[in-house]
Parts: C-alpha cells; structure tokens; sequence
C-alpha cells in the first residue's frame, strides 16, 4: 500500500493555492468561511461571512459565486475543482463595497492506480518527437515537435510506415493533434497558433489563434467539445466550429492542483492525459477536472532502444477497432498496445 501512496506522489507531485480576501482598508471588511484555509472538498458545504471590525452599519449583503447570485452557503456537489472567486457587494449607510475572496475547491477521493499488460510492440520511428497520437479510420496519426524538424504525418501502425508527411515551417514547433468532423487539428508550442488539415489529403485548409491558454500542448475531442491543455492544470474547452475557448477545468486530486498536462486522448467519458517529464497517464473526469486515477508506464521506457536523444513517455491513442491503448514517447523506436486494469 505504500509504494501505491509513494507512486501517487512521485507522478501527482502537487501544490495547494490558498488566496486570502481583497477589499478595502478602510472599512476593514473581509469574507470568512467555515473552511479551513480557505481549501475545501466536493461534497462539503461553504458557509459566508461578513467579518465586520468596526461594526460598521450594514444594510445587505448580496454574496456572489462565479458572478453568480448565491445564498450565505453553497453545496459543493456538481462544482469543478480549483479556485473560485467568491465575492461580497455589502451597502452600508451612505456607500457600498464590493470585496472578494478565493476559495480552492479539491477531489474527495485519491486517485486509482492502474496497471496495464502489453499486447503487442509495433515499430515506430526512433527519429519522432512525439508531441500528439490519434486514430482514424484504421490508420495512426501523429504531430511531432522540435524546431526545424516537426511534422504531421498519417502512419501504418503496424509497419511503422508513413504513408503521408507534412512538414512544418521551420519556425514552428509542433505539439498535439486531433481529429474532428474530417479535420485535423494540430497545435504550435509558443507560437500561438494552431493548424487546420483535411485529414483525407493532409492539406492545410486554415489557421486559428489561442485565447487565454499561454502556449499549445495537447488536444483531444469528444465529438461536441475539443480539449486543449497549455501546460498548467487549466485544460480549455474550444468550439469546434469557432475554435474559441468557451471555458475550462482545472486538473485537481484530493491533495492539490496538477500542473504539465500534456497530450491527451478521450477514452469512455474521461481525459487521458501525458503529463511532462513524467512516464505516467493521468485519467481526468472532463466535468470538474478531478483525476480520477494514473497509469504507472514507465517500466515500458526500459524497453525500447536506449540511445542520448531518448526523452520520456509522450503520445496516447485509442484504437475503436481494437478497443486498445496505444503509447510511445519521444524518440522511442516502439509503438505499445496495452490493456489497462485497475490494481
């Protein structure tokens, strides 16, 4: 059981955010909660309070939520975890204030662990910087990185042969892919802008920027919404058809924000995510951005080809004809199929 905690730790290293109250120093007017640090968990109840020093006269307080209208208490039973912004408007005699607070919302539950048993190694291309996998009507898709040498290219999973490539200026930095209504959609690092291809022919049909997310790293869709990461725990939901990003998640445990989501696959109603610089998946209710469980790999990285430009776990895809998940790395020369169960 320890080493299961210990593993939990070494690829969900955390850090909690507490952030304290802001308002005006005159009145001295502050938000208290009954949480402890201002830190609380799904399924607890957050109760508000005006914390008033100089007993000042005070008329109404209307506490808000999100900027939405809420009560002196809220149920923490459908909210997606991370920080949230709870606010005060209190009129006094003469004047009103508006004074706000941060609360950090966690999991209630540890993750699970998962194993996995190998199926079948496929060749892969020890020269791919994989930055982002994807099925397609039978054949493998994949994004690569580093400056100078990134690619999108459409694979025979089995052979490891490409069938079609398309490089990237050189100027670009290529980084996570996915596919949605007959487009592929593939990131840039830090360039700020992403990619359109017709997924028959792989020409490039057109080009979007980012919004609030600070760089481009994974992508995934669930056939309404497409997902993309940017490195920190925020995971931003796009419009498809606009490609804006409408809102997002923040990828949490029971013990604190997980920060370096990668590339990232949907599986049956959850979010498979690479994090960076770990050999592990993570697996992420889309809802409320809680990782539900984490998959250990990295015994699978004993098992290619060791070489000095070998780098860590990076690129999941699932099959629909197999039902399987494969995984491989940066610059590994084996494709993985896999089957996963919970230890």
């Amino acid at each position: 059981m320890q080493s299961i905690k210990t593993f939990i730790i070494t690829i969900l290293t955390f850090s909690l955010i507490a952030c304290g109250n802001t308002g005006s120093q005159k009145t001295n007017l502050t938000i208290e909660t009954n949480a402890k640090d201002n830190v609380a968990k799904l399924g607890e109840t957050i109760n508000f309070t005006i914390k008033n020093p100089k007993e000042l006269a005070i008329s109404s307080v209307q506490f808000q939520w999100n900027d939405q209208p809420i009560e002196s208490s809220i149920k923490l039973d459908d909210e997606k975890l991370g920080i949230h912004t709870i606010k005060a408007i209190v009129k006094l005699e003469d004047t009103s204030e508006e004074i706000s607070t941060k609360i950090t919302i966690l999991n209630n539950v540890t993750p699970k662990v998962y194993g996995y048993k190998i199926i079948n190694e496929y060749p892969h291309d020890i020269t791919s910087y994989t930055q982002g996998l994807e099925f397609y009507n039978g054949a493998l898709y994949e994004s690569t990185g580093q400056y100078n040498e990134s690619k999108l290219r459409k694979v025979d999973y089995k052979t490891g042969e490409v069938l079609q490539n398309v490089a990237l200026a050189d100027q670009y930095f290529g980084e996570g892919l996915t596919i949605y209504n007959e487009s592929i959609y593939q990131l840039t690092w830090q360039e700020n802008i992403g990619f359109v291809y017709d997924v028959n022919t792989l020409e490039k049909t057109s080009s979007f920027t980012y919004g609030k997310s600070k760089e481009g790293w994974g992508l995934c869709n669930d056939g309404k919404t497409i997902f993309k990461s940017d490195g920190t725990e925020h995971i931003w939901l796009l419009n498809p058809e606009t490609l804006t990003e409408e809102s997002h998640i923040q990828v949490y445990t029971n013990k604190g924000r997980i920060v370096g989501i990668n590339e990232m696959e949907y599986i049956d109603g959850k979010i498979y995510a690479n994090r960076y610089q770990k050999n592990g998946v993570a697996i992420i209710n889309p809802k409320n951005g809680a990782i539900e469980g984490v998959i250990d790999f990295s015994p699978l990285r004993k098992l290619v080809t060791q070489h000095q430009g070998l780098d860590v776990l990076n690129g999941i895809a699932y099959n629909p004809d197999t039902k399987t998940i494969f995984v491989t790395g940066k610059r590994w020369d084996k494709l993985f199929e896999v089957e996963v169960f919970e230890k």
